[in-house]
């Protein structure tokens, strides 16, 4: 199987929900972008939360597993896909 996928952080900055899969481990990763100016992303301030089950139903159709949020960084998106690589 191919690895794990996760966007840019740049996809997160754009306000943009993701939804991904690995096997039947299903995620939805939601950032929570705070603006520092009306052009600028406070990206120390933003974060990213993560709900994640195992199934073949969408998440309006699943019950959450666990969650967690981590920053909109380098750091925050590797320590995320490290969390999510242990659920598979």
């Amino acid at each position: 199987m191919e690895p794990l996928f996760l966007p840019t952080l740049h996809t997160f900055a754009m306000n943009n929900i993701f939804t991904g899969s690995y096997g039947l481990l299903r995620f939805r990763a939601v950032p929570n972008v705070i603006m520092r100016t009306p052009k600028e992303v406070d990206m120390e301030q933003s974060s990213i939360h993560v709900e994640y089950w195992h199934g073949l139903y969408c998440y309006e159709k699943s019950q959450m597993e666990g969650e967690a949020t981590f920053p909109m960084s380098e750091e925050g998106r590797s320590a995320m896909l490290s969390w999510l690589q242990e659920k598979i």
